[in-house]
């Protein structure tokens, strides 16, 4: 398993490699740059200042030499210094990467602690009126967008109720943590849960499951032992998948609740031409994308002994 894990964090490097190369030529196509961000937004930029800070910046050089110049800094772990701020790309993701990931895990956790559990009852009660109710609240909750939904739950529990505060970090209590993690989650939730109802249900027809019921097994052992652990590779192939998703609708979350993490420090990045830090909260998500990935690569084994590396 180490060798493997080992080999697994090898093929990070081209990965991360190609990543920066199509993310560089994307982010200096775009038009305006941060030179003509810079200035009072109300009077026209000064020519001369403009020029200036491009030189100082860098982005008056071909775009294969900036290139390569990143490059050398990335891999010496800088990712650069921010244009607007003056302040090192590495400290901005850096105080902006636990906010977003603790989003992203508890949306996670309530994704696998609802989802998993209604797949699989509703898989064992097929076609009843549990199951349609499950699948019909699965759909639904697949086809809430993410931005009406954390406005809806911010009218009834902030506005009507008053039991929430509508937006905001604050001191990192639990509080201000539920209804954005809500709100990231319960769309995963509905899709992980029909992604389990499939898994039991195809596990359910196998020879394997009529024989265990045929040795006398009761009907919790065998959806304990046979079922559950023969379902497990998939449902974990689904949640890694879904965490890389969870990561970029951050984005979307985080803006709506004024949540101080990464993805909102993107949009702003963006739409203010700061080259190096939208490249640096890019690489960071992805980064943490593939390490969740290989953990669960990892896990395969602990769930079916039968998997080698």
């Amino acid at each position: 398993m180490r060798a493997y894990a080992f080999r697994r964090i090898l093929q990070f490097i081209p990965t991360i490699l190609i990543i920066s190369v199509i993310m560089f030529v994307l982010l200096n196509l775009l038009p305006g740059n941060a030179a003509l961000m810079a200035g009072d937004q109300r009077k026209a930029p000064d020519p001369r200042v403009v020029e200036q800070l491009k030189k100082e910046w860098g982005i008056d050089k071909p775009i294969h030499t900036r290139y390569f110049i990143y490059l050398k800094g990335l891999v010496q772990g800088d990712l650069g210094t921010s244009f607007l701020r003056r302040e090192p790309v590495n400290k901005l993701v850096g105080e902006r990467i636990w906010p977003t990931l603790r989003l992203s895990f508890a949306a996670l956790f309530i994704s696998v602690a609802i989802g998993i559990p209604l797949g699989f009852i509703s898989a064992l009660k097929r076609g009843s009126l549990i199951d349609t109710a499950s699948m019909v609240a699965a759909v639904s909750g697949v086809s809430l967008p993410q931005f009406w939904l954390g406005l809806l739950m911010m009218y009834l529990f902030s506005v009507v109720l008053g039991w929430l505060p509508s937006s905001g970090y604050g001191n990192g209590n639990f509080v201000n943590l539920i209804m954005p993690a809500f709100t990231l989650g319960i769309g995963y939730t509905a899709l992980l849960a029909r992604a389990t109802r499939a898994a039991v249900l195809e596990v359910l027809h196998k020879d394997y499951i009529r024989t265990a019921r045929a040795k006398g097994l009761s009907e919790i052992m065998v959806n304990w032992r046979h079922v559950m652990r023969n379902t497990m590779v998939l449902v974990l192939t689904t949640a890694g998948l879904q965490f890389g998703a969870l990561i970029g609708q951050t984005v979307i979350v985080e803006k709506l609740f004024s949540w101080p993490g990464l993805g909102s420090l993107l949009v702003d990045s963006i739409f203010q031409r700061d080259i190096p830090v939208t490249q640096g909260c890019i690489l960071v998500m992805i980064l943490v994308f593939l390490i969740v990935n290989l953990v669960v690569d990892l896990l395969y084994s602990v769930v079916d002994p039968r998997i080698e590396y």
